[in-house]
Parts: C-alpha cells; sequence; structure tokens
C-alpha cells in the first residue's frame, strides 16, 4: 500500500510539477568579434549599427518548426510591447522562405522585427547552431551574452539579466 501511495505521489508530482524552461546562459566569448549589424526586416526597416546604438538589444535566432522557438515567442512578443523599444527585439528566422515567416508572423500576431536569413548565413556569423539561440547586446552594440534554448522573456529571471546589462549612455546634449 505504501509503494502504490509513493507512486501516486510520484507521478502527481510529475504531472503537476511547474516546467520549467531549458536553457544555457553563457558569456559571449571575449576573443570573438561581434559580427557586423546590417540587414532589413520583412516590415522593410534597416538595422545597423547606428540604429541600434545606445540600447540593448535581444537577437533571437528561430524558425517555425522549432517547438521550443514557438513557445518562446510569445514571451518576446511581449517583452516587444512592454519595453518601449529598449530592450529592442529582433528576431532571425533561419533558413525559410519569406512567405511562410510572413504568414507565421501574421497567424500569431507577431510584431517585433524579424530578419530573414533564408541561407543560414547570419546564423553562421553569430555562432548559432542551437534553435531557439539569443544574443544579448549591449548599448555599445557589442554581443555581451548568448542564451541557448527558450527563456520566457517576460519573466523576472530575464528581467534580471535585462536589467543587468550595461546601461545606455547618455545622449549629449543638443545645442
Amino acid at each position: 500500500m505504501k509503494q502504490c501511495a509513493r507512486l501516486a505521489l510520484a507521478l502527481l508530482l510529475l504531472i503537476c510539477w511547474p516546467a520549467h524552461a531549458q536553457f544555457e546562459k553563457t558569456r559571449w566569448p571575449a576573443r570573438q568579434p561581434t559580427p557586423v549589424v546590417d540587414w532589413q526586416d520583412v516590415q522593410g526597416q534597416r538595422w545597423h549599427a547606428g540604429s541600434l546604438a545606445n540600447r540593448v538589444v535581444v537577437l533571437n535566432f528561430w524558425a517555425t518548426w522549432c517547438a521550443p522557438c514557438k513557445a518562446e515567442l510569445p514571451s518576446l512578443q511581449t517583452l516587444h510591447e512592454i519595453s518601449g523599444g529598449n530592450p529592442l527585439v529582433i528576431g532571425v528566422n533561419v533558413r525559410e522562405p519569406a512567405a511562410r515567416v510572413k504568414r507565421y508572423l501574421q497567424a500569431t500576431g507577431l510584431d517585433f522585427p524579424v530578419v530573414l536569413d533564408p541561407q543560414g548565413e547570419l546564423a553562421k556569423q553569430w555562432g548559432v547552431t542551437v534553435y531557439p539561440t539569443t544574443i544579448l547586446m549591449g548599448p555599445d552594440g557589442k554581443a555581451q551574452w548568448r542564451v541557448k534554448g527558450d527563456v520566457d522573456w517576460s519573466g523576472p529571471e530575464a528581467q534580471r539579466w535585462l536589467q543587468s546589462m550595461p546601461s545606455p549612455m547618455p545622449n549629449p546634449i543638443q545645442r
């Protein structure tokens, strides 16, 4: 009887225990330069070092066939909506046709900037081998962290990460 009760308790804990995202957060390698940013997103916006200056950037590599990516994207949308552009969320869809990506964005209501990487060149430049992977860039335009796996970007842990990023430099006084 005790064995049945233990088994029932174990099953109950397994079923009811909250699932936690699986991820690995590591520092960007000190000797690895941050790749050059010069992209156009599906919405037509051009992104380059100047447009990213003085902003923390959450650069997320994803694909529609990737279940953890699809689970993570709504929290990136929430971050985009509540952040006021700092941090700036930019998605990079890897190795998928533009029409499929645009349909997916429309169907899911995702409206943060998304850059297409149809040949996987950007993913290669940024050292992405696992999906999703997110790069956290500081306001100086340099990559600071690489996060492999899905994260709740609207949750407290990710918020602590973002708050610990270097602060944007104040704008010079305009004369």
